[in-house]
């Protein structure tokens, strides 16, 4: 069986899943329940690592560490941390939960599966409002149909929709304020990331940074920035070499080189270059983080697409000497103008489809060598390695064809890498083993099936992992896994999948599939692990109480200590967690927030997953945790 026909029944059944949702009205009659809702200020969002009694950025800050100053809630009172409510999502729309929440002035702002928003009394878990976006029965979402968060801002909340377009609702009313459609869903465009609050610090304005999501059906990825309040583009920037970017409405500057070096011609193309470049991939789908003293957007890039790598190199030529920019990496953007400033590339010319877009830490460490402090990125790929980059140089173009490589160390966080040996730290080029899918031989259906790991899901994938100043130490939510993988022929068609690639997903190890690791970015060592059964697809969160919570697919939430990653708590909430677990503080008490119900890629794709997945019960709810009265004392 060939990838697109594997893939296509999952694309109609989710077709069919959301033509039933056409039934149900979009926004329900809303209240705030007497609450008193003020409004977000830049500086709320610039302060919110510091602020816990809120959460206003997807990350916990604008440098997206995902660490929290509480501590009420620490190693010696965890295991006394019982539920405080649940909310239902309700309906038959229980497909993956993977967002992370939002919490301001008592009230919980969440996203759920099929582009549904809800408002939540912090306190009570009484629905306050109820926001279901209309879906067109021929949307194209690639890996289930999940939402990952929201941005917050004034008297709005922000988030994507399955449909390609970006919402703003009203925070007291659910109402929608204003909707802006940025592509065409039946090409394959979509959003699933949540948007990101940044501030020009050249104009002072306010903007609303998103990606766009469909690398899987060859669309073009861009990365838009919008004004606020009204939802007007204020500049948009393709992540594919060679097409034109956008500022204030006008053509502004080409990606790269407006020839597209990076991708070889075809004479026989219309365009002058091969198919590829045209359906280019690159689509910055998850989060963005914000470099505040270079004005800087932080980004990464999806994968180059069709998945197949002989479709985008030159015809006899050595898959390794192109490199298809500019995908699979991290991007640095300009945000006055959108301009693209430095590019780092996890994977040229990625064969894999490890793609880029896992969260990009900002964190700052002294160099034991020198003395010196280090502003730096961090960013554990799909591929398998933990980069630490100098987002100093990247910011000031290193990275950029032709100038200085910006990588500090690129060291493997999973056991059983294949298709590379590591990094070499001057070029910052990936060092290849032999382990690229070959073409097929003349008159064959598809190439000879090689083994891979990490597979196409990645060493880890979207669910983002977190960092304590504390400890000095990154906490990856990891996955040990492998795939059979084989090329095969494809033409690109609008709205149909473009991979050109079919695979199985594999075990690595019997005893587990997912592996929680904390790693040292000043050396690359693995501090300490922890083995699950089940794949690991939420993200985590550290405290200064000294933990990391994250969440199971077989369904717990889970307390780990951050030095040792002794298991300290667990509880069972009835379906798998794959979102990103929350904490802040009300009413003088901690709080612990994280979504359960099951979805995501992982089940979708089955192979040696299908056993542990059938398991796994579907749901779709809101859990918060607090300590009894008796523990804080």
């Amino acid at each position: 069986m060939n990838s697109r026909q594997f893939l296509r029944p999952t694309l109609k059944t989710l077709a069919v899943l959301t033509a039933a949702s056409l039934t149900v009205g979009a926004a329900s009659a809303a209240t705030n329940a007497g609450g008193t809702i003020s409004n977000v200020t830049w500086e709320d969002i610039l302060n919110d690592d510091k602020t816990p009694g809120d959460v206003l950025s997807y990350g916990l800050g604008v440098k997206a560490q995902r660490f929290s100053p509480l501590k009420q809630i620490n190693a010696q009172t965890v295991s006394q941390l019982v539920p405080a409510w649940s909310f239902s999502f309700g309906g038959e729309k229980q497909r993956g939960q993977e967002a992370q929440a939002l919490v301001r002035d008592g009230v919980i702002y969440v996203s759920a599966s099929y582009s549904r928003f809800f408002a939540i009394d912090a306190r009570t878990g009484k629905r306050l409002w109820a926001y279901e976006h209309r879906l067109p029965d021929d949307i194209r979402p690639c890996c289930d149909v999940v939402n990952r968060g929201a941005a917050i801002y004034g008297d709005k909340i922000f988030f994507g929709t399955l449909d390609a377009a970006v919402v703003a609702l009203d925070r007291k009313t659910g109402k929608v304020v204003w909707r802006e459609k940025f592509g065409d869903h039946k090409v394959g465009y979509t959003m699933t990331g949540a948007p990101t609050i940044v501030k020009d610090q050249k104009s002072g304005k306010v903007l609303l940074v998103h990606g766009s999501s469909g690398d899987e059906f060859g669309v073009v990825g861009w990365l838009f920035a919008r004004d606020p309040d009204t939802g007007k583009e204020v500049w948009a920037r393709p992540l594919v070499e060679g097409h034109m970017g956008r500022l204030d409405g006008k053509d502004s500057t080409t990606t790269g080189d407006a020839k597209a070096p990076s991708w070889p011609d075809d004479p026989n193309s219309p365009t002058g270059k091969v198919e590829a470049w045209s359906h280019g991939g690159g689509a910055p789908w998850q989060s963005a983080s914000f470099d505040v003293e270079n004005n800087t957007v932080v980004i990464g890039a999806g994968n180059p697409a069709p998945w197949n790598t002989w479709k985008r190199t030159a015809k006899g030529d050595d898959p390794r000497n192109w490199d298809s920019l500019f995908t699979s990496g991290q991007a640095y953007v300009d945000a006055s103008t959108g301009e693209l400033k430095g590019f780092y590339q996890h994977t040229p010319n990625d064969a894999w489809d490890f793609s880029g877009n896992n969260s990009v830490i900002l964190f700052e460490y002294k160099d034991p060598r020198t003395g010196k402090a280090v502003k730096a990125s961090a960013h554990a790929d799909r591929n398998g390695f933990f980069f630490v980059t100098d987002r100093e140089k990247l910011a000031k173009g290193a990275g950029y064809p032709n100038k200085p490589t910006s990588l500090i160390g690129a060291w493997p966080f999973v056991d059983g890498i294949t298709w590379a040996k590591g990094f070499d730290i001057e070029t910052g080029k990936p060092i290849e083993n032999d382990n690229r899918p070959p073409e097929p031989k003349e008159g064959e259906d598809k190439g000879a099936s090689i083994f891979v790991s990490p597979p196409f899901l990645g060493g880890t994938n979207w669910h983002p992992m977190s960092y304590s100043p504390d400890t000095g130490l990154f906490y990856i939510p990891a996955n040990h896994w492998a795939m059979d993988y084989w090329t095969e022929h494809l033409t690109y068609k609008p709205g149909s999948a473009y991979l050109g690639q079919g695979f199985r997903i594999k075990r690595l190890f019997d005893d587990h599939v997912g592996i929680l690791r904390a790693i040292d970015p000043k050396t690359g060592k693995i501090a300490w692990e922890h083995k699950e059964q089940f794949p690991l697809w939420a993200g985590t969160l550290t405290t200064a109480g000294g933990l990391v919570f994250t969440g199971t697919s077989d369904g717990y939430v889970k307390a780990f200590d951050a030095k040792n990653g002794k298991e300290l708590w667990s509880f069972q909430t009835g379906s798998g967690v794959v979102s990103v677990p929350i904490t802040w503080e009300m009413d003088g008490e901690q709080y612990v927030g994280i979504q359960s119900g099951y979805g995501g890629a992982v089940p979708l794709w089955g192979g040696d997953m299908a056993e542990l997945t059938k398991q796994v019960t579907q749901g779709g709810s809101m859990w918060v945790f607090k300590l009894p009265k008796v523990a804080r004392r």
